[in-house]
């Protein structure tokens, strides 16, 4: 089994940045990817970024050039730099690890004046 939990969110100005953190626990060697999600006010979900064990990443166009998704050495912590943050950008993100599909419980990321 492994166990996700998402940190970081918060309240942010547009135009600022967060840096949100996925923290992977349990058998972790047996994850190839992990990825963020988000889920809008008005539950619509979005892929937002992916990062393989090997380093690759993967990012939605939403996002692209935005934000930023990396992993420490360990392969257990995965972080999302978020900068020049929009209102759009509001919601829960959500850090999923696969394969077996396991999900943390999602940290609020608000973007308002």
């Amino acid at each position: 089994q492994v166990q996700v939990v998402e940190s970081g969110g918060g309240l942010v100005q547009p135009g600022g940045s967060l840096r949100l953190s996925c923290a992977a626990s349990g058998r972790t060697l047996r994850i190839y990817k992990m990825e963020w999600f988000r889920l809008d006010p008005e539950n619509q979900r979005e892929w937002v970024a992916s990062i393989t064990q090997g380093g690759t990443p993967g990012y939605a166009d939403s996002v692209k050039g935005r934000f930023t998704i990396s992993k420490n050495a360990a392969w257990t912590t995965v972080y999302l730099q978020m900068n020049n943050l929009k209102p759009e950008d509001t919601a829960v993100y959500y850090c999923r690890a696969s394969p077996g599909d396991f999900w943390g419980q999602g940290t609020q990321v608000t973007v308002s004046s």
